[in-house]
């Protein structure tokens, strides 16, 4: 693979992205700001079509992984929404987002563009309605509660619009950075070492049978984790490749929205059948709209881009904008990635500091500054800054717990105060996360 070709490709497909990218990113920052849990907890209970259906447009422009989406979902039925439309959320949520409509745009034309959101809003309104008519026995019942604020709490000062743009922005330009940044990277990685390393006869053969190549896509899909931005990139490479759009459209649904980690989370919180229909909605789905596309649908519409084409070629357009573009997303990555490994290396530091954590117990000296006790949990399916910050809320509202801090490259969480396991665990359960155990304890 020729070095200088990769860099060409990578650099043309991020200009054609990023723009759109960044755009998307700022969009995701103002919903996550001005459209709150509450008022969609207030349009998803009951049952019937009505929730269900809701679930599905509230969860198409947020921009949340297959594993951020489940502590939102938790939440959400938490405060009131029927089985079946946290079941619709959860299956409209990882496959689109803002961010992944508007990059669907860029490198794959409008057409890809809106039918991501439509099938995923088939998909979604199906498994929904389905997980809705099973036995209630079926699946966990969970407490539900519906919380209302008191006068105090509603009287409290708003948030200036200046601070809630402020917010939105940080959210947006950092938060989510920091949550996809790494699959983003990965996709366009892999799109590119696709692009330059792939023979172009390689797919042809299994382009002649597209049902066999999508049954092939979920079997490699589903398993791996991307995001619905990621995949983009790749989905391009295969086209580009020979691959059919259908069995292109089978890995953007598919992948974002299933997989190993977040299926086992899943069954843990609703059930084996809900789960059940939940893979077989994806699935479903993506295979019926890739075959609509594949055989139904004008071939125009799905042909690559033309300036697309030159990320096979050894040359390199910086157009000046979508420069820019790139070298601010660049740049914002470059920072996520820093920020988060200075947070593992902070909590690092903290849990093996000798002063802070002496492991003599019974020591008559104790440091001025020694802290309560701390203890180090082990937590699966955290993958993202989403699902850090539902981990961190839920242990801070344990009554005797003084601090928290959560390390998402090993999965560790630290906890201090006088806390027990079991309170912690079910804090960590409730969340929609595994809890594995306590590591240590200081």
């Amino acid at each position: 693979m020729n070095l200088q070709n990769f860099i060409y490709a990578l650099a043309n497909i991020l200009n054609e992205m990023s723009p759109y990218i960044l755009l998307g990113f700022l969009i995701a920052g103002l919903l996550h700001v001005f459209v709150s849990p509450e008022a969609m907890s207030r349009h998803l209970s009951g049952r019937g079509w009505k929730p269900v259906f809701k679930a599905a447009l509230f969860g198409i422009p947020l921009p949340l992984c297959s594993c951020g989406v489940l502590p939102t979902a938790v939440a959400l039925r938490r405060q009131g929404a029927s089985r079946g439309a946290a079941t619709s959320f959860l299956i409209a949520t990882p496959q689109t987002g803002v961010d992944s409509i508007t990059a669907t745009y860029a490198l794959l034309g409008l057409p890809f563009a809106l039918l991501r959101p439509v099938a995923a809003l088939a998909g979604a309104f199906a498994g929904g309605m389905a997980v809705d008519r099973l036995p209630d026995s079926a699946q966990p019942e969970n407490p539900v509660t519906v919380t209302h604020k008191t006068p105090s709490e509603s009287s409290s000062p708003k948030p200036t619009i200046i601070s809630r743009l402020t917010e939105a922005i940080r959210y947006g330009m950092v938060d989510m950075v920091g949550s996809v940044g790494k699959w983003l990277v990965i996709g366009l990685v892999i799109a590119a070492i696709i692009t330059v390393a792939v023979p172009d006869t390689l797919f042809l053969s299994l382009s002649a049978y597209p049902l066999l190549a999508m049954l092939v896509m979920v079997a490699v899909a589903v398993p791996m984790y991307i995001c619905a931005t990621g995949s983009i990139p790749i989905a391009l490479s295969l086209m580009l490749k020979g691959l059919t759009p259908g069995v292109a459209f089978v890995l953007l649904m598919a992948g974002p929205a299933a997989n190993f980690a977040s299926v086992m989370v899943l069954r843990k919180s609703l059930g084996t059948r809900p789960t059940a229909v939940y893979i077989a909605s994806v699935i479903i789905t993506a295979i019926a709209f890739g075959l609509l596309i594949d055989y139904c649908l004008p071939k125009g519409w799905f042909l690559p881009l033309a300036d697309i084409a030159t990320t096979q070629s050894c040359h390199l357009d910086l157009a000046v904008f979508p420069t820019i573009c790139s070298v601010i997303l660049a740049i914002l990555l470059v920072y996520a990635f820093l920020r988060n490994r200075r947070d593992a290396r902070a909590f690092r530091k903290c849990h093996t500091c000798p002063t802070c954590h002496p492991t003599d117990t019974n020591s008559e000296t104790t440091p001025q500054h020694t802290k309560s006790m701390t203890t180090i949990y082990s937590v699966k399916g955290m993958s993202c800054n989403h699902c850090k910050a539902s981990v961190e809320k839920a242990l801070r509202a344990i009554p005797a717990v003084e601090s928290v801090a959560v390390d998402l490259s090993t999965g560790k969480v630290s906890v201090e105060g006088d806390v027990s396991p079991q309170s912690v665990e079910n804090a960590v359960t409730d969340a929609g996360f595994e809890f594995i155990g306590p590591i240590s304890k200081s």
